[in-house]
């Protein structure tokens, strides 16, 4: 888990997306503090009470209290995705979380002068 407010040029760490690291410099250029996957909940046991499938959202924004997950899935494949939000919601109430689709980074990326970077979402760069 790393924590920046500030981020280096060059991560500590690798990002499993290119679009996580264009949106930490969004981030980082308003001095949100956050938190690349820093924490995994189990979604579901089997009879023994091994973990059988978890979650890790991207990123976790300490003063909102808030997780961000991204993807730049078609919408179609994005099924597996909501699913586990929406069982993550179910076991943790209390945690809140958004998920910024393909045509929000999009549109995020656009908003804030990241035109190649957008292009990539549509692109056949994303993933499909």
């Amino acid at each position: 888990m790393a924590t920046h407010s500030k981020n280096p040029k060059t991560p500590d760490h690798p990002f499993a997306h290119h679009i996580e690291e264009e949106f930490t410099r969004i981030l980082d250029y308003y001095g949100i503090v956050w938190e690349y996957e820093p924490q995994t909940f189990p979604l579901e046991w089997d009879d023994l009470g091994n973990v059988q499938e978890a979650f890790s959202p991207d990123f976790y924004l300490p003063q909102q209290n808030l997780y961000i997950e991204l993807t730049t899935l078609k919408p179609n494949l994005t099924t597996k995705k909501n699913r586990k939000i929406r069982r993550l919601i179910e076991l943790h109430p209390e945690i809140n979380i958004k998920l910024f689709k393909r045509a929000d980074l999009r549109q995020l990326m656009i908003k804030y002068g990241l035109d190649k970077e957008a292009e990539k979402i549509t692109g056949n760069q994303a993933q499909k």
